[in-house]
C-alpha cells in the first residue's frame, strides 16, 4: 500500500512498505515513484538489471555477514555469491505530517534485530521545483559491536555502496557532474559537498555529508553515498551514527552554477 507525500495538491512522491517483496530483494521501506512537480517519473524501481534497487532507500549489504541490500552477497575472493543471508527492513512506528513522515524501524535476520532505525522524510516547496530532505539514524540494537560493511569494504575496490541510494530512470541524454569534474570516473568517490544529475527534462542536485558519492552512469543509472567506503564502521552496544540527504527535484535542467546556488545557500 502506498502513502503519498505532497507539495500542495501536487503528489510528488510515494512511501512503499516494501513488505510483499521477495527476501532476495532485501524487502524495505522506500519511496517510489519520486516525480517532479511537473510529473515526471525520477526514480525506478525493480529493474530487470538489478530488481533489488528500490527507488530511493536506505540499504547496506553487510550487517555483522547479513545481507539487508538484496541480491547477490560479495564474498571477498569468490566474487557476488548468492547466500541465504538476507535480512529485512519492517516498519514499527509511521508517523505522518503535512510535509513528510517520522519512522521508526528495525533491519532485523532469523536471529534477531540488528539495527535500530529512525528516519525522518520531508519536502518543501523550493524554486522551479521541490526539496526532499532524509535524515537516517542507525543504533545497534544488540549487546555486542556491530560492524557495517560494503562490497568494497570485502574486497571490492571503488564498490562501497550502501546507506542512501537512489535508483534513477532509464537514461535518455544523462549528465552527472559536481563543481570540480563531470562524468562517472570524476564523481564517483568524489567528497564534493553536491552531486547533480541531469537528463533531457529534470534534474536532481544532491547534496550529502560524511560520505563519499557512489555514481553509475554506464552500467546502469544511481546515485548514492558510500557508508563503508573502504573500511567497516563498527558501533558499540547502543551507539548510533546519523546520515542526512538534501535532494533538489526540478523540471528542466540546471547548470552547475545554478545546482551549486542551491546546495551552497
Amino acid at each position: 500500500m502506498a502513502e503519498v507525500i505532497r507539495i500542495g495538491d501536487v503528489v510528488v512522491a510515494e512511501r512503499r512498505s516494501g513488505a510483499e517483496l521477495p527476501a532476495r530483494l532485501g524487502p524495505r521501506p522506500h519511496l517510489h515513484p519520486i516525480r517532479t512537480l511537473a510529473g515526471r517519473v525520477v526514480t525506478d524501481t525493480c529493474p530487470d538489471d538489478h530488481p533489488w534497487h528500490l527507488g530511493l532507500s536506505v540499504a547496506l549489504q553487510d550487517v555483522e555477514g547479513w545481507n539487508f541490500w538484496g541480491g547477490p552477497t560479495y564474498v571477498r575472493d569468490a566474487g557476488y555469491v548468492d547466500r541465504a543471508d538476507r535480512g529485512r527492513i519492517e516498519s514499527t512506528a509511521l508517523t505522518w505530517s503535512d510535509a513528510g513522515f517520522d519512522e521508526s524501524l528495525r533491519w532485523c535476520t532469523p536471529a534477531g534485530t540488528l539495527l535500530r532505525e529512525s528516519r525522518r522524510v520531508r519536502a518543501h516547496p523550493a524554486v522551479r521545483g521541490w526539496q526532499l530532505d532524509v535524515t537516517t539514524t542507525l543504533t545497534n540494537a544488540t549487546t555486542r559491536p556491530a560492524a557495517l560493511g560494503s562490497p568494497a569494504t570485502n574486497g571490492r575496490t571503488g564498490a562501497g555502496y550502501g546507506g542512501l541510494f537512489w535508483r534513477l530512470p532509464p537514461a535518455v541524454a544523462s549528465r552527472v557532474f559536481t563543481e570540480e569534474g563531470e562524468g562517472e570516473q570524476a564523481v564517483h568517490g568524489s567528497a564534493a559537498p553536491w552531486l547533480a544529475w541531469a537528463d533531457r527534462d529534470f534534474t536532481l542536485v544532491f547534496a550529502g555529508e560524511a560520505d563519499p558519492w557512489f555514481a553509475r552512469v554506464d552500467d546502469y543509472p544511481g546515485v548514492g553515498l558510500q557508508l563503508a567506503a573502504v573500511d567497516p564502521i563498527r558501533l558499540d552496544p547502543g551507539a548510533a551514527l546519523t546520515r542526512n540527504l538534501r535532494v533538489l527535484i526540478v523540471d528542466g535542467v540546471l547548470s552547475p552554477s545554478e545546482a551549486g546556488s542551491w546546495a551552497t545557500a
